[in-house]
């Protein structure tokens, strides 16, 4: 494998920054699932078939984190969501294009993520949509949730020797006061333990990013620092 660093781009969660990236060259050598472990512990990511981690001059906020499943404990908060939850019909698939699931992404995209660039129309919007989450050179799989026979929720999840990487998730945006995310994390994380797999990667933490924010409310959580996963000093969520 050979590496290469990007041009400096817009950054999508900082603005008016600019970031860089680090991408895996893999040409027509697939990583196998062992190397694609190493990658996502050392804090890369998968995007379709781009394997890459952040790679900014001046900037470090992109920090990986991952969830010791063993040792999660669930907030008051999320033991209710749980519950309020288990109704739900989940099914695991191989990736595929499903209309009803593009429908989804681009209601999700329109309302939680307006000009970000992913709520595009027609035939662009069915090409990154498959590029993006369907294209996939490792062991990957979609799980769909349905409640009474209506499409919920969608996962793009990596299979790994030692748990998930949780590469994307996307739901309806219409049910008021839903928390489906915050259930899927948790779906993710009870899926691994009965698998027996130690961890959840859930990607990058940025502390002054609203949409990554959340992470820190699935504790513990450890952070990748200075090559090393460390545990972040627990913080106190509202009840």
């Amino acid at each position: 494998m050979n590496f290469q660093t990007t041009r400096r781009y817009p950054c999508s969660y900082l603005p008016e920054q600019f970031a860089r990236s680090r991408i895996v060259i893999t040409g027509e050598n697939i990583p196998d699932r062992d190397i694609y472990a190493q990658l996502i512990r050392r804090g890369y990511r998968r995007s379709g078939d781009l394997i890459y981690r952040p790679d900014c001059e001046l900037c470090h906020a992109c920090i990986p984190v991952r969830i010791p499943v063993a040792l999660f404990t669930p907030s008051r908060t999320q033991r209710r969501i749980w519950k309020r939850y288990q109704h739900l019909q989940t099914d695991r698939h191989p990736l595929h294009f499903n209309p009803a699931h593009f429908d989804l992404y681009q209601r999700y995209q329109k309302s939680r993520h307006p000009g970000g660039g992913m709520d595009l129309d027609d035939q662009n919007g069915h090409e990154q949509y498959c590029n993006f989450l369907l294209k996939s050179t490792v062991d990957s799989f979609l799980v769909t949730f349905h409640e009474n026979q209506q499409l919920r929720m969608i996962s793009i999840i990596d299979q790994l020797p030692d748990g998930f990487s949780s590469v994307y998730t996307f739901f309806d945006p219409d049910i008021a006061g839903a928390s489906y995310g915050t259930f899927n994390i948790l779906w993710q994380i009870a899926q691994c333990h009965h698998d027996r797999l130690p961890y959840l990667y859930l990607g990058y933490w940025i502390k002054n990013s609203r949409k990554m924010r959340y992470k820190t409310n699935f504790q513990p959580l450890q952070l990748l620092i200075d090559n090393q996963w460390q545990y972040q000093k627990p913080v106190q969520q509202p009840e």
